[in-house]
């Protein structure tokens, strides 16, 4: 008996922060709190900052528990969002189920909970017999004392998703679709047209030869567009990375380790046994190293021309990837398709590698993170030998990229109200260990003209190009109404024209409602004005229009 409730403490404690998580957001009255330390109001009503800490910290101590590896700056930051999004929407539900009357009674509580046990129990061993989930243990466990002290937090749970069951059926309950809706989603499936179409695109019409911009215009559209050039708060870093990438000696490594499980699969032992206690790759490993079917070109390279040329039921030598060396034995193989098994011994940092890596990093740490003096970054990169790099501005809300490697935390980091010269902890990416230090810090707003001068000279000729642009427009229409055809009066003026269709509203060629609604408001033959779109300008003569066949909806409905 003793040891079933140690089963079932253990079975609830797996799931107790992730339930509390629920019963915090869905059950506390947030606005019956006293202190008037708040972290914002929804609906007028504040949320207490303790209590929304509390909550935070809790889901951030659960998701660590799943995590392979402590939980960085931006992924706390995205928890915070996470929890008051979810605090907005509660709060906006609660409202809506006091306005319609929404409630549910403990007897609904007790029997969903009785009937559908949450999907975080169904793979519990202790919940399972012969491998199958086992309603019977789970609904015995409800009823022991160990679970008592959880129910609270099982009832919230279970009160939330039948408030919200409800709600969603009061809602829908009167929505039906109206016989002219039906017609209009006939009509937009079968109308067809096909239209001639010119377009007067101002980047590709009008060439920057043409456009003449002096300094003055410059200015004075950049004192006239301000709103245009607002920026977000942006941060200025330097850097030192040190490599954690693994050398020749891990690569040896890892070679040797899959010497040595060869060695003893030849001997004797099973590969599957082998594969679970030996294998990276972890899904495969659960299943003995089984990878199942595949197709050829679908694996990395390497492994997939090994795969297909290595003689059936045969131990490969290993063979390196991208992920790192494999072990593989194919048992069957027809045409282009293959079914086997692997063991892979990824190329990693190891060793008296590892060792000094680990001291190097140390030392970094020591010298370099969380500093206040800007000299400590200059410091650790003589003592270490590392050069001194520097990221592209960061603006607020984005991820520190240098060059293809975008590094986590540090966009976060940068916006924590550091002061100039200050340094970041020690950040690993898969690369590298990264110290930061903010340089300077600009506030949002409008930078200096100076600052921003080719970014405004390009809106500004952009802006002229576009009136240059009207003008060629409206040049065209005037040779197409004095008897050219809108081929013959593009090709005179260097414009873009073709012919497409038959298409209907729901494929059309230009994804734009101005000129997708006009090609269908006009009669074959018809053609349009200048069409002023945000893309660009457009002029439409239609070829063919197809009208949907209203006597054959009637039959069909």
């Amino acid at each position: 008996m003793m040891q079933a409730f140690r089963n079932s403490a253990k079975i609830a404690g797996a799931i107790f922060a992730l339930l509390m998580v629920l019963f915090m957001l869905t059950s506390v009255d947030w606005t019956g709190l006293s202190t008037t330390t708040t972290v914002g109001k929804v609906n007028g009503k504040s949320i207490d900052a303790r209590t929304y800490q509390s909550v935070v910290q809790q889901t951030i101590d659960n998701q660590q528990r799943e995590a392979p590896s402590a939980l960085g700056l931006e992924e706390r930051t995205q928890i915070e969002d996470q929890v008051w999004e979810q605090l907005v929407q509660n709060n906006v539900l609660e409202a809506e189920y006091r306005r319609r009357g929404i409630t549910v009674t403990e007897d609904e509580i007790v029997q969903a909970m009785r009937s559908t046990p949450p999907p975080e129990f169904q793979n519990v061993p202790e919940f399972q017999t012969d491998s199958q989930f086992d309603i019977g243990k789970y609904q015995r466990w409800l009823t022991s004392s160990v679970a008592a002290q959880y129910l609270p937090a099982l009832e919230a749970q279970y009160r939330d998703q039948l408030q919200r069951s409800k709600l969603l059926r009061v809602v829908t309950a009167d929505v039906y679709l109206s016989d002219a809706a039906l017609w209009e989603q006939y009509r937009d499936a079968n109308e067809q047209v096909k239209i001639g179409l010119t377009a007067i695109i101002a980047r590709n019409a009008i060439p920057d030869s043409a456009v003449k911009l002096t300094d003055a215009e410059v200015s004075a559209y950049y004192k006239s567009h301000l709103e245009e050039f607002e920026r977000p708060a942006t941060a200025f870093l330097s850097f030192v990375a040190l490599p954690r990438l693994p050398n020749a000696s891990d690569t040896a490594a890892a070679r040797a380790r899959a010497d040595s499980a060869s060695a003893e699969i030849v001997a004797g032992a099973p590969f599957a046994e082998v594969a679970r206690r030996e294998s990276s790759d972890s899904a495969s490993a659960a299943k003995g190293g089984d990878l199942g079917e595949w197709t050829r070109g679908s694996m990395d390279a390497a492994f997939d021309s090994a795969a297909f040329a290595l003689p059936l039921k045969t131990l490969s030598k290993p063979v390196l990837s991208q992920f790192g060396f494999h072990l593989i034995e194919i048992t069957s193989r027809k045409g282009d398709k293959a079914t086997g098994r692997h063991i892979l011994f990824p190329v990693e940092v190891t060793g008296a590698h590892r060792d000094l890596l680990d001291a190097r990093a140390d030392s970094l740490e020591q010298l370099a993170a969380e500093q206040e003096d800007p000299a400590a970054l200059d410091t650790a990169a003589q003592a270490l030998k590392l050069p001194i790099g520097r990221s592209g501005p960061v603006q607020k809300g984005t991820k520190v990229q240098l060059g293809r490697v975008v590094v986590p935390d540090a966009g976060v980091w940068a916006f924590q109200g550091k002061e100039p010269g200050a340094t970041s902890p020690v950040i690993e990416a898969p690369i590298a260990y990264y110290v930061f230090r903010l340089d300077s810090l600009r506030e949002e707003g409008v930078p200096p003209l100076a600052e921003i001068k080719p970014a405004v000279q390009l809106t500004a000729r952009n802006a002229k190009k576009q009136a240059l642009a009207k003008k060629l427009g409206q040049d065209y229409l005037r040779r197409v109404e004095s008897g050219s055809s809108l081929a013959e009066a593009a090709k005179t003026l260097g414009l873009a024209h073709r012919e497409f269709g038959p298409f209907t509203r729901v494929n059309p060629p230009i994804p734009d409602p101005i000129v997708v609604g006009t090609a269908f408001g006009l009669e074959k033959g018809d053609r349009s004005p200048l069409l002023d779109t945000k893309e660009g300008m457009y002029v439409i003569e239609v070829l063919e229009h197809t009208k949907a066949d209203s006597a054959k909806f009637v039959k069909e409905l």
